[in-house]
């Protein structure tokens, strides 16, 4: 009995005591509690009135008390563990403010990008309070917390823990969008996994004739030959007599305009006997980057030296060893001289704005430069 009335009283004090941490939230947490007890001894007492009704009758008011309550514990967690910013259950990382107001791993990574356009201290959203990559910390207990509250798969509409739930839905859900194993010559069926044996013994694509199918494998080769053209030409220069390549560090500088635009600038640098420097930009320098979902990074390569000829290089940038921004290699080319020592601004091949952000986020950005000098 006693047991049961302290199970009761901490499921519904739980909820009430992690939110705001009020005198009305604790007030409300004490009379939910009450009225917990106080159904408990009446669903007891009618146990003790009468022993056949208690076994027709108990059992359900006890799945449906237990139900109740579980549903208003999660309604609870989820509005207390959501990010104050997105007010979404953190997918990844929480991160959390000083006074402990909680943060998803892309807000608190967009909230740090923004200050560094706008030049201003990042703050939190909930009670204005500083927030950096060294003031705010993860919150581990908020993430386990989190991966064990029930998410519904989105194609069978069933509920799984959240650490659990993308395995289920890439591997295990019958449901799951799946193709067929002959898309590779053609097929565009997609569908339900459940109903994939059935289609590949109908697929019509397997005693497609010669002639039809090279349609689509040539398709398949230009995307193929692409890729190959990149990987060949980064050989090509690796053959190369004069190859140089250095770790650059891009730091953040203003312009001084009325309206101070952010750039990015690396010391000068010594690469195959000659002096350098890059410098990068955001959204090509528009006004307000700040204001803008999309987010891109250009950036150019200046010669400092004094040359007496033509120097003709090719240069490509990649992410610097102890740095995890997702870079594609792009091979640019261009010939320097004393009155071109400048390359135009060429985009930096980040995947997309939420890598974007990552890097405007960072202190500095480090990267490798590689610069092939072309023989004559």
């Amino acid at each position: 009995m006693s047991s049961l009335e302290e199970r009761d009283v901490g499921v519904a004090a739980a909820p009430g005591s992690s939110s705001a941490g009020l005198g009305v939230g604790a007030v409300g947490a004490a009379l939910e509690a009450v009225a917990g007890v106080a159904a408990m001894q009446e669903e007891v007492g009618m146990k003790r009135e009468g022993p056949e009704a208690a076994q027709d009758e108990t059992p359900k008011k006890r799945v449906k008390l237990s139900e109740g309550e579980s549903g208003k514990l999660e309604e609870r967690l989820y509005s207390v563990l959501c990010c104050t910013v997105c007010l979404d259950l953190p997918k990844a990382s929480v991160y959390q403010c000083t006074n402990g107001h909680l943060m998803c791993a892309g807000c608190f990574i967009h909230l740090l990008a923004d200050s560094r356009l706008k030049e201003e201290q990042a703050t939190c959203p909930n009670c204005r309070c500083e927030i950096s990559k060294n003031l705010c910390c993860r919150n581990l207990a908020v993430e386990k917390a989190v991966s064990e509250l029930p998410a519904e798969c989105t194609f069978c509409l069933k509920q799984f823990p959240r650490s659990s739930l993308e395995r289920h839905q890439k591997e295990e859900c019958q449901d799951r969008v799946t193709q067929c194993k002959y898309k590779r010559i053609g097929c565009p069926w997609q569908g339900p996994f459940h109903e994939l044996p059935a289609h590949e013994g109908e697929c019509s694509h397997p005693t497609k004739t010669g002639t039809e199918l090279m349609a689509i494998l040539g398709e398949m080769d230009q995307s193929h030959r692409r890729d190959m053209q990149l990987y060949n030409s980064i050989f090509s220069l690796l053959c190369y007599e004069k190859i140089g390549f250095t770790e650059v560090q891009f730091r953040p500088y203003r312009t001084d305009d009325f309206i101070t635009r952010l750039y990015y600038e690396t010391p000068r640098f010594t690469v195959l006997n000659q002096t350098w420097v890059l410098k990068a930009r955001v959204n090509d320098s528009e006004r307000n980057p700040n204001l803008s979902c999309k987010r891109t990074l250009s950036f150019q390569l200046i010669l400092k030296s004094k040359v007496n000829s033509a120097l003709e290089c090719s240069f490509l940038l990649l992410k610097g060893p102890y740095d995890d921004v997702r870079i594609k290699p792009v091979i640019h080319h261009h010939s320097f001289s004393n009155d071109a020592n400048e390359t135009d601004y060429v985009p930096l091949p980040i995947s997309d704005s939420v890598e974007c952000n990552k890097v405007l986020a960072a202190k500095n950005i480090n990267l490798r430069l590689f610069i092939f000098q072309v023989q004559k």
